[in-house]
């Protein structure tokens, strides 16, 4: 050890002090400092995007119409979202020619379209505000502009810094979504979207006489009578069959019908039974299997191409296969195509909302299906069967654009609709007057008046009537239908009273309440009296609308009072009072007296009449006998435990007063066998009742039998449930062990006898002569016990030798005591390399037996190691300064512990040596400036 001379000392000392201030100063201002944080700028990932999507499926078409039709490149989109404090990829779903499933949009989208110009807030009118922002895009969107202020250069609609705050309070206001009836679904095109069967041809039953012939066909000829042959026939290429002994029949274009008639001919001439008038030889012929043909669906479809339709499909069946129109194709000029020629139009309005397929042909091959791009387009919203937006076609007008839309329901106020239309560059007087709104008569509307013409990009609007009901009173209270009432001409308060089925036989009869509303939507108190519960009234008076009649109960005035019982009883509480209840009945509703209950008397504290002195209560003590005791049996004898004799019966009922708290009490002394265990070495170790409650430790041994020779007493396990006097604790690395192989026994604690407060202690198990047993059996108890019960410290010989000792304590209710046998080992575990029992060797401290087991693992912490002692005591080594003050010496029995370093205290050697070397480069600096000064 290095030791300083007493004159050099002080010197030293003063050397230290002078530049210490001066070193912290350099030292503060040369340590470079460490580079200062970085605020990330906030940019949502396409994950944190996507989740901005909800459920709005009808909207993915609209917004994707509207981003194309906004003259815009995706590009310049892009620019713009960043410009607005968007991500840059939000509506990359939906634009023009995206890949992938477009997510359904949401508020944020919304808005996001309608600040770029997608949407105008026209097209916004039908949409609700959200109440929260849950998914906070606008907390993003303010902290990457405020983080990005390039972004307010770039941005196509600059604007101040010091407005971004108030432009996001007022976007948060404007979170919206497309209500159902906002009319952005176009009408007609979800049919083509879903998986339907009705547009395929029936290719089951027979076809129909009309149905021409063409190459693929198979024919079936049956003859019957004379001649019984079945003969199946194709149509080759050329358009024939070969009917035997018949020859070629040309069938091509041919009907059902028409065939049927030439063979009529043709077979007569081989089948004189056959031919007319003789009637001796029948035919049949049918379409056993048809062909495909194939057509071209072309223009604003979904999927334009080349496409095999069955023989019996129509134009809507190559239009089905094809996905519909897309969202720019029409629905009402739907044109087919054959030879060069137009030979029909569909208009699939027809179909949907008046069933007519008149126009719907059979197509045959080479047909052309083509769909031109939509015409004059109108929505429509509102009280109205369907809200979608329609087709109109030339000269129709709003009555036309109502039908297809269903009618009006029945909410919808007729005499308010109107029409907000978008001008034509003639008619626009001034910039911002390009729109217009247009009130439309009901005359108009039922197609009476002068028809009102549709123009492309209308909107219509039907609003509902009021959600007012006229001519109706409302009754609510005391009586026994309460709910509206028509009002009718002349009726009182009695009459309305009556209609309600009459008022409750506990109504109060001094007054009741009509709330009556005035023309300036305030409303007065009127009062009447009832005479009796009859209904009649003193002063009957006359209703009017909207009045709300309120009768009272008598009961509702009524406090709720109660009483209670508490002590001695199986179920405790508080009960309603009853008039005339009594103390027996408030026993009986706690489910009687428990065992050991006092039966001379109990308490009730009642409230008191005078409070003036302070007093709250006043206390009455009322008899009670074995009639409270209603658990019998079949002879009447009471199968309880024994206790204090109680009078056989007689004492007065004791009649309640509301409030009253009762108390049961319990027999003085009572109380069931107190049960401890004790077991290890003793020569009968088991379970014990405790004979009083002065019996001790020493006592209940002795009553065991005594210690055997092999008993080990310093390593006595003493625990008390729910001690605080727990002298040591079981480590947590005491868990970590291996049970040595041989062990027979079980090594757990069992819990108790099975009677309240009783506690079981496991001792000694495993096989006689196992030296490893004991210290694993005191292992796992203290691991058991480790954090819900406490272990007592008992100095067992000293007991045993002296019966006054202070360790010979008063045994307690559920005490558990082990007696291990003398086990000459120490154990070692924990964060060593080989952790064994290693035998006891008397005076070697806790560093030998660490290195018997092999010495610390990379992992151990050998400074913290620690041992606990057979008694329970744990000691670990202490030091002074750097070197050890105090090694503990493990006791035969001992666990030594050596716990594993905390992974939390690693350290970064580099960094710590950049510190160092930062101090040392600082201090040199300063030792120069002191001799240059």
């Amino acid at each position: 050890m290095v030791t300083l001379s007493p004159s050099r000392v002080p010197q030293a000392s003063s050397m230290r002090r002078r530049p210490l201030r001066s070193l912290l100063v350099a030292a503060f201002f040369l340590v470079p400092l460490g580079a200062a944080a970085q605020v990330p700028t906030t940019k949502p990932t396409p994950e944190e995007a996507r989740m901005l999507l909800q459920t709005r499926p009808d909207l993915v078409e609209q917004l994707r119409q509207r981003m194309m039709t906004s003259g815009m490149t995706p590009e310049q989109i892009r620019a713009r979202l960043r410009a607005e404090g968007y991500p840059e990829n939000l509506l990359d779903a939906y634009m023009p020619g995206a890949r992938g499933q477009a997510g359904q949009p949401s508020s944020t989208i919304l808005r996001a379209v309608q600040e770029l110009g997608i949407a105008d807030s026209t097209d916004l009118l039908g949409l609700n505000p959200l109440e929260n922002d849950t998914l906070g895009l606008d907390t993003l969107r303010l902290r990457r502009i405020r983080s990005d202020t390039s972004l307010l250069a770039r941005s196509v609609s600059p604007f101040r810094p010091d407005t971004i705050r108030d432009r996001a309070a007022r976007d948060s206001v404007i979170r919206l979504i497309t209500n159902p009836d906002s009319g952005f679904v176009i009408f007609g095109l979800d049919v083509f979207r879903s998986n339907t069967t009705q547009f395929q041809p029936n290719l089951a039953g027979p076809v129909d006489a009309n149905y021409r012939l063409g190459p693929g066909d198979r024919l079936v000829l049956i003859l019957t009578g004379d001649v019984e042959e079945s003969h199946s026939l194709d149509v080759t290429r050329e358009g024939f069959v070969v009917i035997p002994s018949v020859g070629q029949v040309y069938v091509n274009n041919l009907t059902l019908g028409e065939l049927e008639a030439m063979l009529a001919s043709r077979l007569c001439r081989v089948y004189s039974g056959a031919c007319r008038g003789r009637g001796t030889t029948r035919f049949s012929v049918s379409v056993a299997r048809l062909r495909s043909n194939q057509v071209f669906v072309v223009g604003d479809v979904q999927r334009p191409g080349s496409y095999s339709v069955s023989s019996a499909g129509t134009a809507l069946t190559a239009l089905y296969a094809a996905g519909g129109p897309s969202i720019n194709g029409s629905l009402r000029r739907i044109e087919i195509r054959r030879g060069g020629r137009t030979v029909d139009t569909l208009d699939v309005y027809d179909y949907l909302v008046r069933g007519d397929a008149s126009h719907d042909v059979r197509l045959q091959t080479g047909d052309i299906v083509f769909v031109a791009v939509h015409g004059p387009r109108a929505r429509v919203v509102g009280e109205v069967v369907r809200p979608a937006t329609y087709e109109v076609k030339a000269g129709e007008g709003l009555p036309q654009l109502l039908e297809a839309a269903g009618g009006f329901t029945a909410t919808a106020a007729v005499q308010r609709v109107f029409v907000e239309r978008i001008l034509p560059p003639t008619e626009r007087t001034a910039p911002g007057r390009e729109r217009t709104t247009i009130d439309v008569s009901s005359s108009a509307v039922d197609g009476l008046g002068a028809s009102v013409p549709i123009r492309n990009g209308d909107v219509v609007r039907v609003f509902p009537i009021s959600e007012r009901v006229r001519n109706r009173i409302l009754v609510r209270g005391n009586v026994y239908t309460p709910g509206p009432q028509g009002l009718r001409s002349g009726m009182k308060l009695s009459d309305a009273l009556r209609a309600a089925g009459g008022v409750q036989p506990d109504t109060y009869l001094g007054e009741v309440l009509i709330s009556r509303l005035q023309s300036d939507s305030t409303r007065i108190q009127l009062r009447a009296r009832l005479q009796d519960t009859t209904g009649a009234v003193v002063n009957d008076l006359p209703l009017q609308e909207d009045d709300q009649i309120q009768v009272f109960s008598v009961a509702s005035f009524r406090p709720v009072r109660y009483v209670a019982i508490a002590g001695h009883v199986n179920r405790p509480g508080r009960f309603a009072y009853r008039e005339g209840m009594t103390m027996r009945d408030l026993v009986l509703l706690a489910h009687g007296l428990k065992e050991g209950a006092r039966l001379t008397d109990a308490e009730i504290a009642r409230l008191p009449v005078d409070r003036g002195a302070g007093q709250t209560a006043m206390t009455i003590r009322v008899p009670l006998d074995s009639s409270y005791l209603f658990d019998r049996g079949p002879n009447g004898s009471y199968g309880g435990p024994p206790g204090q004799a109680a009078p056989a019966g007689g004492a007065p009922e004791v009649p309640l007063a509301p409030y009253d708290n009762v108390l049961i009490l319990r027999q003085e002394n009572f109380e069931y066998q107190r049960n401890v265990v004790i077991n290890g070495e003793v020569k009968f170790p088991g379970t014990y009742a405790l004979k009083n409650k002065q019996e001790r430790l020493r006592d209940l041994i002795l009553r065991a039998g005594g210690l055997t020779e092999e008993a080990h007493t310093d390593g006595i396990l003493f625990v008390r449930k729910g001690s605080s006097t727990y002298l040591a604790l079981a480590p947590s690395d005491a868990r970590q062990r291996s049970v040595p192989t041989g062990t027979t026994g079980a090594t757990r604690m069992t819990s108790g006898t099975g009677s309240a407060g009783a506690a079981t202690v496991v001792g000694r198990t495993g096989a006689v002569g196992d030296d490893e047993v004991s210290t694993l059996v005191l292992q796992d108890s203290l691991t058991r016990y480790r954090g819900t019960n406490g272990r007592i410290g008992i100095d067992l010989a000293e007991v045993m030798r002296h019966p006054d000792a202070r360790d010979n304590i008063v045994l307690e209710d559920g005490d558990e005591i082990t007696i291990p046998r003398y086990n000459p080992v120490v154990r070692v575990q924990g964060a060593v390399n080989a952790p064994a029992n290693v035998t006891y060797v008397p005076g070697r401290d806790i560093y030998y037996y660490i290195a018997s087991a092999g010495g610390g693992a990379r992992n151990a912490d050998e400074g913290h190691a620690y041992v606990t002692q057979p008694s329970g005591k744990l000691e670990s080594v202490r030091t002074r300064g750097i070197f050890p003050d105090a090694v503990p010496v493990p006791q035969p029995g001992a666990v030594v512990t050596v716990p594993e370093k905390d992974p939390a205290d690693k350290r970064d050697l580099t960094a710590v040596a950049s510190v160092f070397a930062q101090i040392l480069v600082s201090l040199v600096t300063v030792v120069v400036l002191l001799k240059r000064g």
